[in-house]
């Protein structure tokens, strides 16, 4: 079937059948499209589905937040209506249908509805509500599909940086010999990279070039698109298109993919897609195969709007969407608007009666309002129209080309003018909201404020052209997420100042610091330093300092000093938009801090990362994260380009420019060929190759369907007033704006293949006149004056009281806080030893003389433990020499088949992020590839790391433990309590017996509450008696246990060397707290979990005593190997004791 064939189309209601098979729902902009799924999910949950059972996807991480939210509160509202009617009380009085057709019925029914919904809500942290990107890393790293995936991959959000250095080697490797001009330049190169690694499901065309320039450019994209795959899997990358890739091929694979789709449907019954007119090929491929074709009461539900697929530059293909829309069996649509006033909505019924929004099965569907939204809801303002059309003329104070045309820019200041005018009219006019009920009664009003209004622009640099006119006449406006944040002055300023912390010697760079908001000084404070170079010492000072503030700590705590130090909030916000400039220079510090978190940078390579990011930032249109953020909240006109503001609604809306055309870039045209099918292609030809001016055509009439897209989302924003210009501009004909006003039969449609001509302007003005008479008062046509009004607007005086300081008379809890391990035992005084390096106590890495007690079996005994070295000998200490062992551990992957290899690449990659020292390279390989062939001890059934896949263990665990709930606040808690227990549990003759007695101590009985923070170095799944899993905490520890000469052997890490170790640093009270973190986790997530069956213990590994396979042994134990199995029930008592304290 083609995708434009045509299917039956059911109007869809959310309290009828519930859906199952495949069902396409449209749902046009303002039909409660998020309701309605929520009221879906509570349903199903209700009446047949366990919450987890369900798949909701959608395809942004703000969409996700907002869905998990509006489905939770969805589904507390109707177990609360369900309990009123279960009470008795009123049960009719609901507005919600879902609510009230689950609220019938004998009472047995409703009852066990509600007791679902309430079992839901328990439930609801494992719901799956996530991007599809979100889904497709859990599936293949959660599920446990047999996919061809590096578990340990690392996610990457943006390659570009990668494309980049493939196409300069691949320019190199294969021009290195040319002379003169390549036949392809970089530029080029660059462009056809990026289109094809962006579109990498995408057929690269001409097939069969027909001379060589074309043949080498095919060739090249090839080439590049080949290796920026091998490239990933060779650095353990993964971006988020590989992650679908990959989920595709295996469902796809004839041999592992009918298993992993059975897979899917018994973990997923229903599948509920959000958005998905923005979904692509690969996309649609994995939904499809995975939940497609479903029977026995599974459900494939799509939900979205191909009238708003507009995010096709970011590889989002709505002709995905029309291909799903065809094959569905079931196809329905919501037709009632919840958004907008009935006029408004019959003004677009008008304006958009008979469009083709870029292809024929993406009609505009008349769609009619609420009950209650009939009447309209905006009183008083200068135009009672809902929809207005401003034109403008031409004339003398407007500058236009040689064909007659308005020169764009000269439109573009005139219409921002008058756009501010008319907001300034609007504000003092006097105009009203008001707010009805769901039966149309007006239940109150209010007068429109500026942050009722807001202005969408096509671009990112028309947002500021709209801002400084609104202020120029006094109306207060803000950018909302316009914009990469890099592509700000606040980026050049953290530039100079990482420039100058690299280097802080630097005369020159301390200059740039210094003319930075950082420090603060102008053009003639520097100026005086030649002269006086003197004047230079203090921020010279400063900026050795925050150097090392930065090296030793973080970017958060850089900012922190800085925000402190320096007074910015004072000084910035004294400073025209310096509320601009201070969002924006925390915004990049948090940006910056994420990245030399995750990616370990120093200063030099955050230098580099920040350099490359401004470099890129015109690029950064799906960058969400890097959007710019609202500088202020207070009460102002939003500045919003449409892309950010779809899934948004405003009072007003202003739409100023888009009777401008968006240049379509057809360098390397992506397009869809209705005559080979619905996949896309990419034409590398360049203008030589056959058919490309054919595929330049077709990849503009694209870009002019999603440009009349784009006009439908902007004004369907609105709720009660839409405002639009028309310019007779240059290129002005081929906008949406022209085709929806100009390009119209005679009975009023408009033409899906015509193209308007720019009209002269009294046949504009006749036009719209016409049209507006067909509107029955809902479309008022008015003409900008050539010179707009320039009188500001004054915000009428705040009523109330005057402002006052808060009186702070509550007591604050001081026992209420987030601690650790390390922290709640710094209390003592004596030589700690922790693993926790990001606390300021003594470092993991002591050099703690061992004791010298007699080892069993004599002298012989003792000299051959003492014979056997330390492979890690040789290895400096220190905290940051732990660290870097940690890491090294973390990354590895223990079964490699290669270990020496895979141990060497993690220390190579450690080395870059790290400023230490660890010696002989090949000798730390070594050393640790022995520590990961020693046997672990009986507690383990004598396995080794290197038995231990990648399947079996978890790495740095993190975790947050309650302390005594807040609402407890009569109990108590201390580490001395803690002792106690162990106590009543430990054996008088063990190893750790004395240790308790070390926790009766004063420091120890300071109460805490609050929040135990931690992460577990490592656990194991190991098989227990009868193959029952069981599950270790494994910590490692690089201390030097040594006699202070030097030397370090197998006796300096002996079971009873150890066991004074342990005791000394207090470690089997972390072993204890990080057991409770593992039985928790296993208690939520582990079916048939029973502590005493699945808790396997603790392995503490001291790293430089394990010598590899014939590691000496005393008594059976492993030299270097601490293991301990607290009674389960011990660590349970800790659990209840963490939770509820003791009380009195």
């Amino acid at each position: 079937m083609s995708p434009t064939a045509t299917t039956t189309i059911h109007h869809f209601d959310p309290a009828g059948r519930l859906p199952t098979g495949t069902v396409v729902l449209e749902a046009s902009a303002g039909t409660g499209k998020t309701h309605t799924m929520a009221g879906l999910v509570a349903r199903y949950v209700a009446e047949e589905y366990r919450l987890p059972e369900l798949l909701v996807v959608t395809f942004t991480r703000a969409a996700t937040a907002e869905l998990r939210d509006r489905v939770r509160r969805r589904l507390v509202s109707v177990a609360d209506h369900l309990e009123h009617v279960l009470a008795g009380s009123d049960p009719d009085r609901t507005d919600d249908r879902v609510a009230a057709l689950l609220g019938a019925g004998g009472r047995a029914q409703v009852a066990e509805r509600r007791r679902r919904l309430l079992v839901a809500l328990g439930e609801f942290d494992a719901a799956t509500i996530a991007t599809i990107h979100g889904f497709c890393q859990h599936v293949l790293h959660g599920v446990g599909l047999a996919a061809d995936v590096d578990r340990d991959a690392t996610l990457v959000d943006d390659q570009g940086d990668l494309v980049e250095a493939v196409v300069d080697d691949v320019m190199v490797r294969r021009f290195h010999r040319t002379v003169g001009e390549p036949p392809v330049s970089r530029r080029d190169l660059s462009a056809i990279a990026a289109a094809v690694v962006a579109n990498c499901d995408a057929t690269i065309v001409p097939e069969r070039p027909a001379d060589r320039t074309a043949a080498l450019r095919v060739e090249l994209a090839r080439a590049v698109r080949t290796e920026v795959v091998d490239r990933k899997r060779a650095a353990g990358q993964l971006s988020y298109d590989d992650l679908l890739a990959r989920l595709a091929q295996t469902l796809g694979d004839p041999h592992r993919g009918p298993a992993a789709r059975r897979r899917l449907r018994a973990q997923y019954r229903i599948a509920l897609v959000d958005e998905f007119q923005d979904t692509d090929p690969v996309q649609w491929d994995i939904l499809s195969s995975a939940f497609g074709g479903a029977s026995d009461g599974c459900g494939l539900i799509l939900i979205g709007d191909p009238k708003q697929a507009i995010y096709r530059f970011r590889g989002a293909d709505v002709h995905s969407y029309l291909t799903a829309a065809t094959r569905a069996p079931t196809r329905s649509t919501l037709d009632v608007n919840w958004r907008s006033d009935g006029g408004l909505l019959h003004a677009y019924n008008l304006l958009f009666r008979g469009a083709a929004l870029g292809h024929p099965g993406i009609a505009y569907r008349a769609v009619k309002a609420t009950d209650g939204l009939r009447s309209p809801r905006l009183v008083g303002s200068p135009s009672d129209a809902p929809l207005r059309i401003r034109f403008v003329a031409r004339h003398p104070g407007l500058r236009t080309t040689r064909w007659g045309a308005v020169q764009a820019a000269a439109a573009r200041r005139h219409i921002a003018a008058d756009l501010a005018a008319d907001v300034v009219g609007l504000l003092a006019s006097g105009a009203q909201v008001i707010s009805r009920g769901a039966d149309g009664r007006e239940r109150s009003r209010a007068s429109i404020r500026p942050a009722d209004i807001a202005v969408l622009v096509p671009r990112n640099v028309e947002a500021a052209l709209v801002q400084r006119s609104l202020r120029a006449v006094g109306v207060p406006a803000v950018i909302n997420g316009v914009g990469s944040v890099f592509a700000t002055p606040a980026a050049t300023d953290w530039l100079r100042l990482l420039e100058a912390l690299e280097r802080p010697a630097s005369p020159t760079r301390t200059r740039a610091a210094a003319l930075t908001a950082f420090v603060g000084w102008n053009g003639q404070d520097v100026a005086a330093t030649v002269d006086q170079p003197d004047r230079l010492v203090d921020v010279h000072l400063w900026l050795h300092r925050w150097a090392a503030i930065l090296r030793h700590h973080s970017v958060a705590s850089l900012l922190q000093t800085l925000t402190v130090h320096q007074r910015l909030p004072e000084r910035l916000l004294a400073r025209e938009a310096g509320e601009r400039l201070l969002t924006d220079i925390h915004h990049i510090g948090e940006l910056l801090h994420a990245a030399a978190t995750a990616e370990e940078l120093g200063v030099t390579a955050l230098t580099n990362w920040l350099r490359a990011r401004i470099a890129e930032a015109g690029d950064d249109l799906d960058a969400e994260e890097r959007a710019r953020r609202l500088e202020s909240d207070a009460e102002a006109v939003q500045v919003v380009t449409i892309h950010r503001s779809k899934g948004q609604e405003f009072p007003v809306v202003y739409c100023p420019f888009l009777w401008s055309s968006r240049p379509v870039d057809t360098n390397v045209p992506v397009f869809h060929d209705p005559d080979t099918g619905p996949g896309r292609i990419v034409d590398v030809g360049g203008d030589s190759a056959p058919d490309f001016d054919h595929h330049q055509r077709l990849a503009e009439r694209e870009q002019k369907g999603e440009d009349l897209r784009m006009l439908y989302v902007a004004l369907t924003r609105a709720r009660h007033q839409a405002v639009v210009w028309w310019a007779p501009a240059a290129r002005g004909q081929d906008s949406a704006v022209a085709r929806v006003l100009f390009c119209r039969s005679r009975d009023g449609r408009v033409l899906s293949q015509g193209r308007a001509s720019l009209p002269s302007d009294a046949d504009a003005q006749r036009r719209l006149e016409e049209l507006a008479a067909r509107a029955g008062g809902t479309i008022a046509i008015e003409a900008t004056p050539p010179d707009p009004p320039t009188e500001a607007w004054t915000a009428a005086p705040a009523t109330g009281r005057a402002l006052a300081a808060a009186t702070f008379d509550r007591s604050l809890d001081r026992t209420w806080q987030r601690t650790s391990y390390t922290a709640l035992i710094a209390a003592r005084d004596d030589t700690l030893v922790t693993s926790e390096p990001d606390e300021h106590v003594v470092d993991d890495e002591p050099s703690l003389t061992t004791a010298a007690a007699a080892v069993a079996g004599g002298v012989r005994e003792d000299r051959r433990l003492r014979s056997v070295v330390s492979p890690l000998v040789g290895l400096p200490g220190g905290a940051d020499i732990g660290t870097f062992v940690h890491a090294v551990l973390e990354h590895t992957d223990f079964a490699a088949d290669d270990l020496d290899r895979e141990l060497a690449a993690q220390v190579a990659v450690q080395l870059t992020r790290r400023s230490v020292d660890v010696g002989d390279q090949a000798a730390l390989v070594a050393g640790l590839r022995r520590v990961i062939e020693t046997p672990l001890g009986a507690l383990v059934g004598d396995v080794r790391l290197r038995d231990v896949t990648r399947a079996d263990r978890l790495d740095e665990v993190a975790f947050e433990l309650p302390l005594v709930a807040a609402t407890s606040p009569s109990a108590d808690l201390a580490v001395a309590a803690i002792g106690e227990l162990l106590a009543t549990w430990l054996a008088d003759d063990g190893p750790l017996a004395e240790y308790p007695a070390q926790l009766d101590d004063p420091a120890f009985r300071r109460n805490v509450r609050g929040y135990l923070t931690g992460s577990i170095d490592l656990v194991l799944r190991v098989r227990g008696p009868g193959g029952t899993p069981r599950f270790v905490v494994v910590d490692h520890k690089t201390n030097r246990l040594g006699d202070g000469d030097g030397r370090l052997t197998a006796w300096h890490y002996r079971p009873a060397a150890l066991a004074d170790a342990m005791a000394r640093g207090h470690y089997p009270l972390q072993a204890l707290l990080y057991s409770v973190a593992l039985h928790r986790y296993l208690r939520w997530r582990l079916d048939g979990y029973r502590p005493d069956s699945h808790l396997g213990g603790v392995l503490y590994l001291f790293v430089r005593g394990m010598t590899g396979a014939d590691v000496p042994r005393v008594g059976g134990q492993p030299c270097g190997v601490f293991p301990w199995r607290p009674p389960a029930s011990l660590i349970e008592a800790v659990s209840d004791l963490l939770d509820r304290g003791k009380t009195a």
